[in-house]
């Protein structure tokens, strides 16, 4: 009864199979299962955005046929992409059966990573088709093998910007250095430092090292020091060296080093005071009291309210050194000074004096403009108001006159006492001969003519 039964199931399951289908398995058809492939290597083992990455693929027949025209293909989706001139698709001609390691294909693939990958894990897909058999007994098959590729930011740093272009000597600056991560990945426990290779440049209240502890891709932090520049330094361009120290993702320490350059010297300053006053004509002391030398230093006067210069309102002084100075002379006249003569002519300084004494005026300040030329070869201009006082003097040109006048109400005095002591001395001299004449007149009319002895006798 059993044996019937198990012939009856055999008829049973040759009726069910096709007929196509019994021809196949009599010609051997491939099992997908005999060809095998495997990812071997990755090179780097990370990939990195914006860099290549090659695959090195193993292809092996385990099978008990022997397999020949194989085709491995890779088709890679975001963030990888085919690398120009590199196939992405290879040929194998013949896989012997039952093969082992030793003996297994081994294909190369190149893949480009997009340059704006994120990390993570990323699948491609690794697709098999080979043939068995010949003519008309040949058959196809065909296998795909996912494998996983990991992509990795890349660790990078910049210093974007620094604050500071130029520094004056002697003189606490700040000094901003911005970090920015410009990588794909973060990154951890970064040192910062610099060094002026001349030392002219140091850092005060602090070291020249800086820690950040963590910066995530496209951020930036600001670094922060107060430095300060040797007082004998000469004006020109100094290097800082910066070095960047920090970990990648094996906590493997890496550096970037790069050069800046900061401008020592630039602008100074000038202190300008009153030095003299003579008949209209001021002196004036211009002295360098900054950190820098200047360069073609030009003292003028320039237009003002209260003051007009007479002749040239400029001198140039030439080149001044830090703590040098120089005198400058100009002939001003005080406008205002003018108008008080003219409306109020008893107040001048000069009336109260009379002895030909000299007395000090206080007057509006002055303006005055210095234009030099600093270490970096930029014109600068600076304008000071200086006080001064001018001198006015009995019989000597007014205060804020100009040079060579005279005050009119003293002249006009004085010509008219010139003129009444020619007068009176003429009138004098005028009326003393007249007497003297009338004198001599008188003299000759009254004498008596001289008597004869023989007359004289008779009167007696």
């Amino acid at each position: 009864m059993k044996k019937v039964s198990i012939l009856m199931l055999l008829i049973l399951l040759l009726s069910i199979i096709p007929l196509n289908a019994g021809t196949a398995l009599a010609s051997g058809l491939i099992d997908s299962s005999s060809v095998q492939v495997s990812l071997t290597n990755q090179n780097p083992d990370v990939a990195r955005p914006g860099e290549p990455v090659e695959l090195t693929v193993s292809i092996k027949n385990v099978g008990t046929k022997d397999l020949k025209d194989i085709t491995v293909e890779i088709t890679p989706e975001y963030p990888f992409g085919k690398v120009s001139g590199e196939a992405l698709k290879k040929e194998v001609a013949y896989l012997n059966a039952r093969q082992d390691d030793d003996s297994a294909g081994i294909l190369k693939f190149k893949l480009m990573t997009d340059s704006n990958a994120s990390e993570g894990t990323y699948e491609i897909d690794i697709t098999t088709t080979a043939k068995s058999g010949d003519g008309s007994s040949s058959s196809t098959s065909t296998t795909t093998k996912t494998v996983y590729l990991e992509v990795r930011g890349k660790e990078y740093a910049q210093i974007v910007t620094i604050n500071k272009a130029n520094i004056d000597v002697a003189k606490e600056e700040p000094l901003e250095f911005i970090v920015t991560n410009t990588g794909n990945s973060p990154l951890k426990n970064m040192v910062i430092s610099w060094k002026d290779p001349e030392g002219v440049i140091l850092p005060v209240y602090s070291d020249n090292t800086k820690y950040i502890k963590y910066l995530e891709p496209g951020d930036s932090i600001t670094i922060y020091y107060s430095v300060m520049a040797d007082v004998n330094a000469d004006p020109g361009l100094y290097t800082l060296d910066i070095n960047l120290t920090f970990e990648d993702y094996e906590s493997n320490a890496k550096n970037i080093r790069t050069t800046a350059g900061i401008f020592v010297g630039g602008e100074t300053d000038f202190d300008i005071s009153f030095s003299e006053s003579d008949a209209g004509e001021i002196s004036l002391s211009v002295a360098n009291v900054g950190n820098n030398i200047a360069y073609s230093v030009k003292v003028s006067i320039p237009e003002q309210d209260e003051y007009r210069v007479s002749g040239s309102s400029s001198t140039i002084v030439g080149n001044l050194e830090k703590g040098d100075y120089t005198i400058a002379t100009f002939d001003v006249m005080s406008k205002g000074a003018a108008n008080r003569d003219t409306e109020n002519p008893e107040g001048r300084a000069t009336a109260a004096l009379g002895n030909g004494s000299s007395a000090f005026r206080a007057e509006p300040s002055l303006k005055v403009r210095i234009e030099y030329t600093d270490a970096r070869g930029e014109r600068i201009t600076v304008d000071k108001d200086v006080p001064i006082e001018m001198t006015a003097a009995a019989g000597a040109p007014a205060a804020g006159g100009r040079p060579g006048a005279r005050d009119s109400g003293s002249s006009l005095r004085s010509y008219l006492t010139y003129i009444v002591i020619i007068v009176a001395a003429g009138a004098g001299a005028v009326l003393y001969r007249r007497k003297k004449l009338e004198k001599i007149g008188k003299g000759s009319g009254d004498k008596k003519p001289e008597e004869k002895p023989e007359e004289r006798k008779h009167v007696l």
